[in-house]
């Protein structure tokens, strides 16, 4: 139930809103600098229609197809990634689908800043001379009327290239992307060509409109120190597709300023908001996996590449282009800079794109996953470690010191059929949580395998003793058993370990050349094993040795703890 602080935070936040806009627009006109005459010279209604279309469209994909309209936290994410071309449901969806709720939002509140600025240069209006709006193309034809009518731009001609960008990142991003940040950063590298400097503002404007919408929906966040499960965040930014997509839209802008004449702004100030919105939006953190939970950034070669790219984009406005030349002496002395910036991004463009055409060519293999592996609909679910990465190593390469060739540990889905090969959730994430669930399904379905990972640790031991077990349609089992794992105390001579076993965990203890096996003690109870007792206190075990029998409370009494119920931070 809302409290009257947090209703009086919401309200406080809409009056605010509401005062700031109305209070800009009369300012705005006292000044005679209204901007409405000017919008509406180039968008119908002064409105981006199609921005508008574009995000109620990425909204749609994310509300009825991943069933986020049910599950709003939990989308069905996995068969919606760009896995192989084999597999082309994944490679036509993932461009507009998300991995939830904040990578929804981030997106089209990223798409809501920019957007607008690349309709607005595109404009809703035909720019050439003569032309009608609702009249014949230049050449009589229907497509040419087609692209002179205001409704048409709006509604069907940006919404369609946005789909067409779309579908373009979805098929080139490298790796099993998901998400529509490749065509925002294609918004991004259009505005930039055109208004570099606004660009930097409007990114700072989906900024303001998060904030806003975080404290409209959370006015009032308490929060304290606790223990969290983080990975480098860099690591989750598909650098590539970011890029990918940035290039894509600095090219078509660069093409639509030369088709129609349209004059750049300088080259400074083009380099300057090149280089602004690369640093800002991290396009520096170029990084690698190296396996397991493992990988490594290379920031100082990617500001190198973020400032060659900002003297690209500057080169766009330097000279138009000459004719076509009849030789290659002609040609070098017809390379204006301009030409000579779309020649190299195109070039970068490819290297880009390539080894993504490889990877997505190559089929996941069937070999048998290790373990008893779930079942559901053509998915394998399954709890593996050291195997090699299904994914990364689809294509064995390996330079500058780094391979595809790399090792995984964790929840590991396969869906041969739909090129699906991931690690769901690591090992050292499900360590920390102790209960994950993995979501598997497809269009208009969805089926939820939990895995629960419960252990020990023992005094001085090295690693954890631990049990992963899969639950799927009320049914349990056992998926992984680690190694024993020995507590370092030796209590009478004798070693205690704790060992994982098919229906839970045993005190192993060895000494005196006899071996003796007992189920550790549930709570307050008391085993022996080998002249030992144990009892368990809360959490944690205690060997009890010494005269006359340690179970009888003798004041020689050693009491020795051994292990510890492991606790988890985290659990879903």
């Amino acid at each position: 139930m809302n409290s009257p602080v947090v209703v009086g935070s919401r309200v406080a936040v809409v009056v605010a809103v509401a005062l700031t806009l109305v209070l800009v627009v009369a300012l705005e006109r006292l000044a005679g600098t209204d901007r409405r005459v000017v919008l509406r010279r180039r968008l119908l209604l002064g409105v981006p229609w199609g921005t508008l279309t574009a995000v109620a469209f990425v909204l749609a994909v994310y509300l009825f197809v991943q069933g986020g309209w049910t599950h709003w936290n939990g989308p069905v994410v996995v068969p919606f990634r760009a896995w192989s071309y084999l597999a082309p449901l994944g490679v036509v969806v993932s461009p507009f689908a998300h991995a939830g709720p904040g990578h929804l939002l981030g997106n089209l509140f990223g798409t809501l800043a920019v957007a607008p600025l690349v309709e607005y240069a595109v404009g809703h209006y035909p720019r050439r001379r003569g032309a009608s709006s609702f009249g014949p193309g230049r050449d009589g034809s229907r497509l040419g009327a087609l692209a002179n009518n205001p409704f048409a731009r709006a509604f069907v001609l940006f919404p369609g290239a946005v789909l067409a960008v779309g579908l373009v990142s979805g098929a080139f991003a490298l790796g099993p992307v998901i998400g529509f940040s490749g065509v925002v950063f294609a918004f991004v590298g259009a505005a930039l060509v055109y208004y570099p400097l606004g660009t930097v503002v409007a990114l700072s404007g989906a900024g303001l409109v998060s904030t806003t919408y975080r404290a409209l929906s959370t006015p009032v966040l308490e929060a304290s120190g606790r223990p969290a499960y983080v990975t480098p965040w860099w690591a989750d930014i598909a650098i590539q597709g970011h890029a990918l997509g940035l290039l894509v839209g600095v090219l078509l802008a660069a093409w639509l300023a030369a088709a129609r004449g349209d004059d750049l702004p300088p080259p400074r100030r083009l380099a300057l908001g090149a280089l602004l919105v690369g640093v800002e939006q991290s396009l520096w953190a170029v990084y690698w996996y190296r396996g397991g939970e493992s990988y490594v950034l290379y920031r100082g070669v990617g500001l190198a590449l973020v400032a060659l790219a900002a003297v690209l984009v500057a080169a766009l406005a330097v000279g138009r282009d000459a004719p076509p030349a009849d030789s290659v002496r002609e040609a070098l002395r017809a390379l204006t800079p301009r030409r000579g910036s779309v020649a190299v991004l195109l070039v970068v463009l490819a290297v880009l794109s390539g080894p993504a055409v490889v990877v997505n060519l190559v089929a996941v293999n069937d070999e048998p996953l290790p373990g008893d592996p779930v079942e559901v609909r053509g998915y394998s679910v399954t709890y593996a470690e050291g195997v090699e990465n299904g994914m990364v190593s689809v294509v064995e390469f390996e330079a500058f010191g780094e391979s595809t060739t790399v090792n995984t540990s964790g929840v590991v889905v396969r869906n041969p059929e739909r090129g699906v090969w991931t690690t769901a959730v690591s090992k050292g994430r499900l360590a920390f949580a102790g209960t994950q669930r993995v979501v598997v399904g497809g269009v208009g379905w969805r089926e939820t395998v939990r895995v629960d990972r419960r252990g020990w640790t023992t005094v001085g031991g090295d690693a954890p003793a631990y049990r992963v077990t899969l639950t799927y349609d009320d049914e349990t089992r056992l998926a992984h058993l680690s190694n024993a794992s020995r507590a370092e105390p030796r209590i009478e001579g004798k070693v205690v370990s704790v060992v994982p076993t098919a229906s839970g965990f045993e005190l192993l203890v060895e000494g005196d050349d006899e071996r003796a096996t007992v189920p550790v003690p549930a709570e307050n109870e008391t085993v022996r094993a080998n002249g030992l007792s144990f009892v368990r206190d809360g959490r944690a075990v205690y060997a009890l040795a010494g005269e006359g029998n340690a179970s009888t409370g003798n004041a020689t009494t050693t009491r020795v703890r051994v292990a510890t119920r492991e606790r988890y931070r985290g659990n879903q």
